[in-house]
């Protein structure tokens, strides 16, 4: 199924509402969901500091809520929005996966998977990058502000 602009905005808007739920809980606000046949079968957003684990990123947790909805462990017809550039651990999590498409609103000049390994997704995964970046990218400033102050 091929979404168009507007359908991705409507889900990338939705991943934007997971990561204000990771601003409201102190979490570095990432938010991700998994659609399916023009449905979302999944959200999240990052937990890192509420669960203790490094692993417990929105794209992590998204997979796994994902692959349980699915019964299956492979995610071969999903795309996952994101408002943040995977990191290369969420890159490799989402290759393994097979994830058709990956989308994602704001580059990730420090962790991003693409500054350190353009090659680690699956070969058929699509991607489309910079929907929405300037709302995510906003909200992240927000955030690392407040940490500062």
């Amino acid at each position: 199924m091929t979404l168009s602009v507007n359908s991705d905005e409507h889900f990338m808007k939705e991943a934007l509402k997971e990561a204000s739920l990771a601003f409201k809980e102190d979490e570095v606000p990432v938010g991700a969901v998994v659609v399916c046949e023009g449905k979302i079968i999944a959200r999240a957003h990052n937990q890192t500091e509420a669960l203790h684990d490094v692993t417990a990123h929105a794209e992590m947790l998204a997979i796994t809520s994902a692959s349980n909805f699915l019964g299956g462990k492979y995610l071969e017809n999903c795309t996952i929005y994101i408002s943040l550039e995977p990191c290369l651990m969420c890159a490799a999590a989402l290759s393994h996966a097979r994830v058709s498409k990956v989308v994602w609103a704001t580059d990730d000049p420090k962790m991003g998977f693409s500054r350190m390994e353009k090659q680690v997704l699956h070969p058929k995964t699509t991607i489309m990058q910079g929907l929405m970046a300037e709302e995510s990218s906003q909200l992240l400033k927000t955030f690392f502000q407040s940490k500062r102050q």
